[in-house]
This record gives structure tokens, sequence and C-alpha cells, in this order.
């Protein structure tokens, strides 16, 4: 593989062929100032890397990979630009996205027994009640001289 290295800066492709992230990713990422302190310009205007961006993909990569967004993540790099370790920021998300899982988990685990119940008591309708319902097992039955919307 050819490199065009200018000093210790890299171009972007270049940058994108060494993190497997597509150039506009990489882009995106500055726009949003995610790569701030690693980027500078060139006079004719590419953008020019120093070798620290690779390590900052990596860590927006695996940030993302464990639900982080971005905007958390600029939130521990900004942290990490000011010469501190974001490492306690980091543990509160993933404290609090454990804690979001375990949430998820049990609204899942009450909807898996629903659906169990219903299936288990799936009783096939008749076809002439088609006007007054659409799949009985699954609607509420609502008294027919009630008023609704």
């Amino acid at each position: 593989m050819m490199r065009t290295v200018l000093g210790k800066l890299y171009k972007i492709g270049e940058v994108a062929s060494f993190s497997g992230l597509p150039v506009k990713t990489i882009r995106y990422y500055e726009e949003l100032g995610l790569l701030s302190p690693v980027v500078t310009r060139a006079t004719s205007g590419y953008r020019l890397f120093d070798s620290q961006v690779l390590k900052r993909l990596d860590f927006i990569k695996r940030a993302q990979s464990l639900g982080m967004s971005l905007k958390e993540i600029q939130e521990f790099l900004e942290i990490h630009d000011r010469g501190e370790l974001p490492c306690h920021e980091v543990k509160q998300h993933i404290h609090a996205k454990l804690q979001a899982i375990d949430r998820q988990i049990a609204a899942l685990e009450t909807l898996r027994s629903e659906l169990q119940e219903l299936l288990s008591g799936w009783k096939d309708p008749k076809s002439e009640i088609i006007d007054e319902i659409i799949c009985p097992n699954i609607q509420s039955h609502l008294d027919e001289n009630s008023e609704h919307c």
C-alpha cells in the first residue's frame, strides 16, 4: 500500500483505509468536532490528520458499539482534550445503559408473556362477525351500546 505522508500527517483516504471507516463518516465526525484536535487543513484545503486520529476513531467506534451516542462520545472526548481521562463519565454512562437494557428486557418479558397468553387462548373466529370486529383474539370487545370515537 502506498502512503502519502506529509510529515506525520495523513490524508483522509489513508485514514479511511487504516481505520476501516468510509471517508464520508470521517468527514461527518470532523464536522461534529469529534476530530478537531487531530485534524488540520493544508493550504490546498485538504484535511490532514495526525497519527492520533486512529486512536480517536477506534475510541469512537468502540463507544458506539457499546450504545453511546455521538453526543455522549463528544462529551468524553472534550474531557480527554482538557487533559483528563473520561473513565468516570464513561462508567456512569455504561451503568445507565445497563439499567436501560434491564428495563427493556423486563418490558420484553412482559410482552412475551402477553403474546404467549394470547396464543394459548387463541380461537378461530366465525367469519360472520367481520362487520363487528377485525380480529377478536387481540381486540377488546366493546359494548355495542357504548359510545366511542
